[in-house]
């Protein structure tokens, strides 16, 4: 095992408490953390995985009010069980409208109409800029990806975008992605092409949150969870990471949340782990 991933190791480890349900998983902490950056949000075009999870949390909890688009065009989704793909027929069952893709994005992205556009990612740099195509040289990956899907017009039309990454180290915080795949707006603006929105606000990590407020700032680290020190966080980013002058340490999930979660938000362990 790699030294970054040790420390990563350990520091989710710090993380881990044992509460009246049980010790808190990754995925629990993301899910639960991510999902309360969506308060006072009202409509998030979220991916499949954690942003899903995060979203249904938030549904539940601090955002009751919120609408959930995905990409197939299901907009107010209110699917009886977690969608499995972004195809996957549950999501139309209940749903407020299903759109064409050129409706969905020529008018309700492109028209400015989403809050919130929650994405992952295999690699991110300072600026917000994603990577889900390969790791590792284009001609010969280590790794290839699923690719873009809508998350370059997700980014470009959104009015702020979120991120939840699963594993926080110096190769996916990177200094230069493998491959650019979805360009924050500080790249789109260098190559002359004015996004509508914000970019990436704010990363949710195992180690902690990191936040910029637009274009021409930098992500910096405002959070970390209890057990995570500012120099782990710095020593698992593959820059040099401004730090906020004060930086908070986020509350773990409550056992209400991850009851939801396991019991109703994902019982059959669809993207909890």
């Amino acid at each position: 095992m790699s030294v970054e991933r040790t420390e990563t190791v350990e520091a989710v480890g710090a993380l881990e408490a044992v509460g009246a349900v049980g010790a808190v998983t990754s995925s629990e902490l993301l899910s639960a953390v991510a999902a309360r950056e969506l308060a006072g949000r009202r409509t998030v075009f979220a991916g499949i995985g954690l942003p899903t999870l995060a979203a249904e949390l938030a549904h539940l909890t601090v955002a009751p009010e919120i609408e959930v688009v995905y990409e197939s065009g299901v907009c107010g989704a209110h699917p009886s069980h977690l969608p499995e793909t972004i195809a996957d027929a549950v999501l139309i069952t209940g749903a407020e409208a299903v759109l064409s893709m050129p409706a969905l994005f020529g008018s309700v992205l492109q028209g400015g109409h989403i809050d919130v556009g929650f994405l992952g990612a295999a690699q991110i740099d300072r600026w917000g800029s994603l990577n889900t195509s390969v790791i590792g040289e284009w001609e010969r990956p280590t790794v290839r990806l699923p690719g873009s899907g809508g998350a370059v017009e997700v980014m470009a039309n959104a009015r702020e975008v979120f991120v939840v990454m699963r594993r926080h180290t110096p190769r996916s915080f990177a200094d230069a992605l493998d491959f650019c795949t979805t360009p924050g707006p500080d790249r789109a603006l260098a190559d002359g092409i004015r996004p509508l929105g914000t970019g990436v606000t704010r990363v949710i990590t195992e180690l902690g949150i990191l936040a910029r407020d637009g274009v021409g700032d930098e992500l910096r680290l405002v959070a970390v969870h209890p057990g995570v020190t500012v120099e782990q966080v710095r020593a698992a980013t593959g820059w040099e990471l401004k730090v906020a002058d004060t930086v908070a340490t986020v509350a773990p999930p409550t056992d209400a949340e991850l009851r939801l979660l396991r019991d109703d938000v994902d019982p059959h362990r669809v993207y909890l782990r």
